[in-house]
């Protein structure tokens, strides 16, 4: 690698860790807010214990995502120091506003862990609502920092001087809502069906009619019909989102779907990769016309392609085969959930036939895989700019040139963070079954939330 590829493979290989904990940790909150209100609806303790062994998967995960976010701000500085002079004069806002939010979610989840026996039901679900704001809120606040960096706003570049500064306006760029919108449903998403896999792959391991069987089917319910919301929610917000490339990045559009020549009535082509030199995407399958119209809502929309743009302004054509992961991963979860949910609904059976749980199984990870394909397509389809039209990424980038070695140490930090985090989750789970903790929750003089328990 060059100097320039070295530093973004460092810090692309620390958000790729961080953005699993991070995503997962919004996810999970949300959960836990559901199996608590579904406990205080129907007073039944599967609920609450699901909600209690959630919240302390929680805790570890949160025991992870700290260190490696505070990597990843150690690794902004560092690697990028072009960029962090324009965020610390302009784009400051989130990184403030982001610690109180983190306070937030850290100060209600305490009172949720070590007190929610001892509070009213109403105080357990604010206290609940407040974590899951808190994780939201955080996830919000920093990715509107990647929003900025594809809409900026307030502030321009004179002689080579940054002025006109307004944070707020920078703050409220063109990309906020959109983005906001697509982290968090995205997030609630995946941590719909990470509880969905756990849950199905535990009823494969036990036998039909057993408390743990139907433990994990009421979790595995309730993932479905959260996880179809959600998924679904995220398709209308993806509508929004080639509306919002379409209007505001357009090469990035025209990568994403392999488009080289302005055009109407453009089809979207799945599967497939770009040729570069045939200027086409070879083993493609296209739907005509709907690309223009997810671009404008009308068939005859124009499409800018490739060919409209400098090449060296062309993002990595690779970026198609990113953006079909998500579409097709996404697409998949929603047809899945349904599929279960009439299954379970009109069709009237008990459980589901094993070669579902399976596919419920691979789905969890699948969505993790779709957030990460999302997020390097988000980062690599402004490339060459780190801040779009204003500041190029090798502008951008530290002077200092022996990477190797510090790359090195950070990926053993994350191996061993990542093994930690799978040693110690089983570890736990095995020695704290479900059923004891149902136990516990039947017993009125034991603790359900203690901290040894």
């Amino acid at each position: 690698m060059d100097h320039l590829q070295m530093a973004r493979a460092m810090f692309g290989t620390n958000m790729a860790v961080h953005i699993i904990f991070a995503t997962i940790g919004v996810g999970l909150p949300m959960m836990m807010l559901a199996a608590e209100l579904m406990y205080q609806k129907t007073k039944d303790l599967h609920y609450v214990v699901m909600a209690k062994r959630w919240t302390k998967t929680l805790g570890v995960l949160l025991g992870v995502g700290i260190p490696t976010g505070t990597i990843a701000g150690v690794q902004l500085s560092l690697l990028w120091p072009g960029f962090m002079e324009v965020i610390g004069r302009v784009m400051a806002l989130p990184f403030q506003i982001e610690i109180y939010a983190f306070m937030v979610e850290a100060l209600f989840m305490s009172i949720y862990v070590y007190a929610a026996e001892k509070i009213k039901p109403w105080a357990r679900i604010v206290s609940l609502f407040f974590v899951a704001f808190g994780a939201l809120a955080s996830a919000v606040l920093i990715s509107n920092v990647h929003a900025f960096e594809g809409t900026p706003a307030g502030f321009r570049f004179e002689n080579g001087e940054i002025v006109d500064v307004d944070p707020w306006a920078a703050f409220f760029n063109p990309s906020f809502l959109v983005t906001a919108g697509h982290t968090a449903l995205t997030a609630y998403t995946t941590g719909a069906f990470v509880v969905a896999a756990v849950a199905a792959y535990k009823m494969l391991k036990n036998k039909f009619g057993t408390t743990e069987f139907n433990f994990h089917q009421k979790a595995l319910k309730l993932s479905i019909v959260l996880g179809l919301i959600f998924s679904f929610l995220t398709a209308l917000n993806g509508h929004a989102t080639t509306q919002h490339l379409y209007r505001e990045q357009p090469e990035k559009l025209a990568a994403a779907e392999g488009l080289f020549e302005t055009t109407d009535y453009a089809g979207l082509t799945f599967l497939g990769y770009t040729d570069r030199e045939a200027q086409e995407v070879k083993y493609g399958i296209e739907i005509p016309w709907v690309l223009s119209f997810l671009s404008g809502n009308s068939f005859d929309t124009v499409v800018t392609g490739l060919n409209d743009f400098p090449e060296e302004y062309w993002p990595p054509l690779y970026v198609h085969i990113l953006f079909n992961a998500m579409v097709i991963i996404g697409s998949g979860l929603i047809a899945l959930s349904l599929f279960a949910l009439v299954w379970n609904k009109w069709l009237k059976k008990e459980t589901y036939p094993k070669w579902i749980l399976w596919l419920f199984v691979a789905a969890g990870p699948f969505s993790v895989i779709s957030i990460e394909c999302g997020w390097i397509f988000a980062c690599t389809g402004r490339q060459p700019w780190t801040i779009y039209r204003m500041l190029t990424t090798a502008d951008s980038v530290t002077t200092y040139e022996n990477l190797g070695f510090l790359f090195t140490m950070f990926i053993i930090v994350y191996i061993v963070l990542c093994i930690s985090v799978v040693f110690t989750l089983l570890y736990y789970f095995k020695r704290h079954s479900i059923m004891d903790d149902i136990y516990k929750a039947e017993q009125k003089d034991v603790r359900l939330f203690d901290s040894n328990s």
